[in-house]
């Protein structure tokens, strides 16, 4: 079977438009980005921004659209496009834009589709990685009757069934088996809205850059001659009506009978984007919404995420003969009981570094840490960890006698899971790039089992001794 490589844009694209809630102008530009790097926003008109990986984590509301956040920047109605990417093909990209809102255009992904054929993609160097769904997983909420699973498939699948119990839009159907038919069936269809809704976004003061040409309007009741008017003067058409076999406003026709349901297929291929990996899978998806759509997401991601780190366990055996025992290890470190905090080494490589400690209820920390419930601090996880990489630092050297390791700077650290007596850690510990005038730049991991405990990125400086 050959491997597929990761791809992404030949040439940047700019696709210019205005926001639907807020009416303002934007001016988006698509670009080619490195290997796993996913898709990433960024807030041109914000001074120092950062960027914002489009990951589950970073969405921070879905009441009108998928919103995503980091730090004060944050990009709104990011589904579209994100889908865009993902069907054509595209594994990397650096979505710049100048304001919070992507353009809408007619309320569908075509826009973003024809930009991106229009430069085509290019294969990259590293393998493209597939998560494969295990055999079921899903998320079920009674109260507003909506389910969402994802079962194993050779494949990425996805299937939308809506059904709002309304006569105007009865249920319906859609599927895509085949992401080369996104472009023709799925990306052409537009947004949709009940005028209810409307008319309460109206209220609101949003949907400022609406109009007829970017949303189906779907009436559930009759309109008044005073709604007429009301919706003649918001879209500045005098002509608004009915078509009432279609229970939709004039203001357009349906590229196919069942249109909505394929427009929540553009949404839910957007958002499952946030998982931060294309799927071998099946979605299947009954009523789906943002909410829901992030929710479910949420879970994939999690679960896929537990699985990774269980395959990242440093495979030792705990009971083989150590590649340096405790004696060997003071011989390499300064460090000394009850600050010396790495038992063993399993293995190393010029890259990479494997130890164990032993926790035991004789640490003299769980005197004061915590009397009644012996928990091991953070900390000190860390430090083990940092004093494993520095047996891997100080034998890039002829004299390691001679040298000391320091800290400088310790990033993205997460704790996973108490560590308490009784409990074996495992750290694993790489280099994040090569040694270069004394400066280590690791990534660490401590496992306690399968699970890890904790998980930082450290950078130390390795200097000769006065």
């Amino acid at each position: 079977m050959v491997q597929e490589k990761q791809r992404t844009l030949k040439a940047p694209v700019t696709i210019t438009g205005v926001g639907l809630h807020s009416g303002q102008k934007v001016t988006m530009n698509i670009l080619p980005a490195p290997t796993n790097h996913w898709y990433k926003f960024k807030r041109t008109d914000l001074e120092n921004s950062k960027l914002i990986p489009a990951l589950a984590e970073n969405v921070v509301d879905t009441s009108r659209g998928t919103t995503l956040q980091v730090g004060e920047a944050a990009v709104s109605t990011v589904e579209h496009v994100l889908a865009s990417l993902f069907a054509m093909g595209v594994d990397n990209a650096l979505i710049e834009v100048d304001n919070v809102e992507m353009p809408i255009s007619d309320g569908s992904a075509l826009e973003f589709v024809k930009a991106i054929s229009s430069v085509g993609t290019v294969e990259q160097e590293n393998d493209r990685v597939y998560y494969e769904v295990p055999k079921h997983l899903a998320y079920v909420d009674k109260a507003s009757k909506v389910e969402e699973m994802v079962v194993s498939s050779s494949g990425t699948k996805y299937t939308v069934l809506i059904d709002y119990e309304m006569d105007v839009l009865p249920l319906q159907l859609a599927s895509l088996h085949d992401l080369a038919q996104f472009e023709t069936e799925v990306a052409p269809c537009r947004t949709f809205v009940f005028l209810h809704e409307l008319e309460q976004l109206v209220k609101h003061n949003l949907v400022k850059g609406g109009d007829l040409n970017n949303a189906i309007v779907f009436v559930e009741k009759t309109i008044s001659a005073e709604e007429h008017g009301r919706l003649a003067k918001f879209f500045n058409k005098p002509d608004i009506g009915v078509i009432e076999e279609l229970g939709i406003l004039n203001n357009l026709k349906l590229h196919f009978k069942n249109e909505p349901a394929r427009h929540k297929l553009l949404d839910l291929i957007g958002d499952m984007t946030l998982v931060g990996a294309r799927m071998k899978g099946h979605v299947i998806a009954h009523r789906p919404g943002h909410r829901v759509n992030v929710e479910f997401a949420k879970i994939i991601r999690q679960k896929m995420l537990e699985e990774i780190a269980t395959k990242d366990v440093p495979k030792i055996d705990l009971n083989a003969t150590p590649l340096f025992d405790i004696e060997q290890i003071k011989q390499k470190l300064p460090h000394r009981p009850p600050f010396l905090l790495v038992d063993k080494v399993m293995e190393m490589s010029e890259t990479h570094v494997v130890g164990v400690k032993n926790v035991t209820m004789n640490e003299d920390f769980f005197r004061g840490h915590f009397p009644g419930d012996p928990v091991m601090p953070g900390v000190l996880q860390v430090e083990a960890m940092a004093q494993c990489g520095g047996i891997l630092a100080l034998s890039s050297v002829p004299d390691p006698e001679n040298y000391s390791t320091y800290f400088m700077k310790i990033d993205n650290v997460k704790f996973r899971q108490k560590v308490v007596p009784g409990d074996t850690l495992v750290f694993k510990l790489e280099l994040l790039s090569p040694i270069r005038r004394g400066l280590v730049n690791m990534k660490g991991t401590a496992y306690v089992g399968n699970n890890i405990s904790c998980e930082a990125e450290m950078l130390a400086q390795l200097a000769k001794n006065t």
